[in-house]
């Protein structure tokens, strides 16, 4: 099995991708430890905060004896990307389909998962060399969107992201979603701010459960 390959399954097989935004520095190792030890497999760092490479550096570090896959988010254009690979980051996510974000990470074996909403911007990314497909902003359009573009598209594996919540989980698993990603439902943020590390995982367990029974059903 391919190291892409790998990461792919992490992610399908788990269900659950964290988006860690805007997390204090200082912070995010012992914030990314708690998720993890919730329950969470996949955990993506999004490119857009300060020192976002040392941050999925540290990550990638703490974790480095375990089964997580360490991300990047919120990923631009190809220079970010680069960035991202150069720090370890596992796999890139993207709120949007560029091709040369893309094409970086199909050459450096990474997988990619760019941001989509129309048939035509999915379609471009597949055939740009996509792995996964993230349909942003999930809340805007709802699960019945996962069929929409299912419908003339074929089989294609998206991961809804944006508005996702333990009460609609289930909803975008039952359409069709091969896991999904959240950063709010699983990240409290109130609880980082005051370095409760407990009510982290705490939080992080309660959406895990929820993907779990979704996925049961």
């Amino acid at each position: 099995m391919t190291e892409k390959a790998a990461v792919r399954e992490r992610i399908t097989e788990g269900g659950v991708v964290a988006v860690l935004r805007g997390i204090d520095e200082d912070r995010i190792v012992p914030v990314a430890r708690a998720i993890y030890d919730a329950g969470v497999d996949a955990l993506e760092i999004t490119a857009d905060g300060t020192r976002a490479a040392e941050q999925i550096a540290a990550v990638d570090r703490e974790l480095a004896d375990t089964d997580a896959v360490v991300g990047a988010g919120t990923v631009l254009d190809a220079p970010t990307a680069q960035a991202a690979i150069d720090a370890g980051a596992s796999f890139v996510v993207s709120p949007h389909t560029n091709a040369d974000v893309v094409r970086t990470c199909n050459r450096h074996g990474v997988l990619v998962a760019p941001g989509v909403m129309t048939p035509t911007e999915a379609v471009t990314a597949m055939e740009a060399g996509a792995d996964l497909l993230k349909m942003f902003p999930a809340s805007t359009v709802g699960p019945g969107h996962i069929g929409a573009l299912a419908g003339p598209l074929g089989d294609v594996d998206i991961i809804p992201t944006g508005g996702v919540s333990r009460d609609n989980v289930a909803d975008f698993f039952d359409a069709g979603a091969v896991a999904v990603g959240a950063g709010g439902a699983i990240v409290d943020d109130s609880a980082v701010a005051d370095g409760d590390m407990d009510r982290v995982r705490e939080t992080a367990a309660s959406f895990v459960e929820a993907v779990e029974a979704a996925r049961s059903e």
